[in-house]
């Protein structure tokens, strides 16, 4: 497929941001959010603007991003138009969640509560984000059951890596978040350790022969293209990525998304507060930040349509 740079930043940028407001909530309901509203500024701040922007980029990839708005009377039976109504939706209680914790200086009891429901749907969110690929059956490589708890991991570890970031740099919550963020990584990098074999190692779903209908007769071979010139499906889906280049690119994602930001969070966790662990913090999220994108990119890069078999592939 071809990877869209709109639908790339949405998922990463929305993700992270979704991953942080999150724990954001699970720390106010247990406790462990100090009631500084310059910190829920920034924490809430950030959260908000990374979904923010990643839901408008989305937008760009539409025909008519105008119309953006009639996707959410689908619900009932497409996962972009879930996508798109609990996205919404998350914007309540994560606003009143803020409205407590910036302008009235607490955390705890209702506006904990908003955080967790904020928590609740911020998940169901990147949850629905997965399903979005994960229910595209002809496309093999995204109907796979990995895909939704990547998702959800990733996020995860994101979230974790900028709430780092964040309690760092105000010397101030839950010095283990580090610790959290580690380990989320690793969880999410297993999880991609685990979508890549599933892929790599599963047989062909649909063949030439098989989509001609004619593999009873013999092998069946392209005899000339369907068309004498590009058009939209080959240009969106006649996209392929070198194998040996997909290698690449995995090994720096799990580098630079993975392997960098988990020492760099351990680090900021046994650190003291001050500027050595603020500037790990900072040096994790820059890195996560390259791995996801490059993580992302593979996604869509190497996922392959079956409509390619009209087009000369042999197997999809």
């Amino acid at each position: 497929m071809n990877p869209s740079y709109s639908v790339i930043f949405f998922t990463t940028a929305s993700g992270t941001g979704y991953g942080l407001l999150a724990l954001l909530g699970v720390f106010a309901t247990a406790g462990w959010l100090p009631a500084d509203p310059w910190l829920g500024i920034v924490g809430i701040g950030a959260a908000l603007a990374l979904v923010t922007a990643g839901l408008l980029s989305s937008t760009f990839h539409l025909g008519h991003p105008e119309r953006a708005w009639r996707g959410l009377t689908q619900w009932r039976s497409s996962w972009l138009s879930r996508e798109g109504v609990v996205a919404v939706a998350t914007y309540v209680p994560a606003g009143l969640f803020g409205i407590g914790w910036v302008f009235l200086g607490d955390t705890g009891g209702f506006w904990a509560a908003c955080g967790l429901a904020a928590t609740a749907l911020a998940a169901l969110t990147v949850g629905c984000t997965a399903m979005i690929y994960a229910s595209l059956k002809p496309i093999p490589r995204w109907s796979n059951i990995w895909v939704l708890p990547v998702y959800l991991l990733m996020a995860l570890a994101g979230g974790g890596v900028a709430a780092t970031l964040l309690f760092a740099a105000f010397g101030s919550g839950p010095h283990w978040t580090g610790w959290l963020a580690a380990g989320a990584l690793v969880a999410a990098w297993a999880a991609k350790f685990g979508y890549w074999g599933s892929i790599d190692g599963a047989a062909p779903r649909s063949t030439a022969e098989s989509a001609t209908g004619l593999g009873g007769i013999g092998k069946v071979r392209l005899f000339e293209p369907p068309h004498t010139g590009t058009n939209y499906l080959l240009q969106e889906m006649g996209f392929r990525v070198a194998r040996k280049h997909a290698q690449k690119l995995r090994r720096l994602a799990l580098l630079s998304g993975g392997a960098v930001p988990a020492a760099l969070c351990a680090i900021t966790a046994i650190s003291e507060p001050g500027w050595p662990g603020t500037l790990a913090a900072v040096l994790a999220a820059t890195s996560f930040g390259v791995g996801i994108v490059v993580e992302r990119w593979l996604f869509f890069a190497e996922a392959e349509h079956v409509v390619m078999l009209y087009y000369g592939a042999e197997a999809a």
